[in-house]
């Protein structure tokens, strides 16, 4: 048996914050806010993995309200996620994320993305998509006011 699931996440661009991204730090003027590590490709990915089983979503399992998350590592939250699903008798296929962002530059640093996400959450590399786009100057990403991020994820039964 299969499962799909879809997830998306928005943080806003702030000063004086780190752009976590995919597990990496990138060098950019601006960060995302928010109440973890705000990284909205992971965010996006976890909310992807959940809810492939019907698990909710990333807010439900490590709610902002709970101080312990505060600066929280995304990662951490994307291996317990994995941790979860496992626990259920259930395997991660591939992942496909989009990130939508007018800046940084992304290319670079593709390959270093992807190699973390599956170090995280353990699968082959080859299974691991991470793309991404501008969207030509249009709404908040175009603006730069804060990037956007999509993902979807195929499940099997274990």
């Amino acid at each position: 048996m299969f499962r799909i699931g879809q997830g998306y996440d928005v943080h806003r661009l702030v000063e004086d914050r780190d752009l976590w991204i995919c597990g990496i730090k990138l060098p950019h003027t601006h960060g995302l806010l928010g109440h973890s590590d705000a990284d909205v490709a992971i965010h996006a990915l976890c909310d992807a993995i959940l809810g492939a089983l019907a698990l909710r979503d990333i807010g439900f399992h490590f709610p902002d309200t709970d101080p312990k998350y505060k600066g929280a590592d995304s990662k951490l939250l994307l291996a317990e996620v994995c941790r979860m699903i496992r626990g259920k008798g259930w395997e991660i296929g591939n992942v496909d994320i989009t990130i939508m962002a007018e800046a940084p530059k992304f290319k670079p640093h593709i390959d270093e993305m992807r190699e973390c996400l599956a170090n995280v959450m353990n699968i082959e590399c080859d299974r691991v998509s991470v793309k991404a786009t501008t969207t030509e100057g249009l709404g908040f990403t175009g603006r730069r006011e804060g990037i956007a991020a999509n993902a979807i994820a195929l499940l099997y039964e274990s």
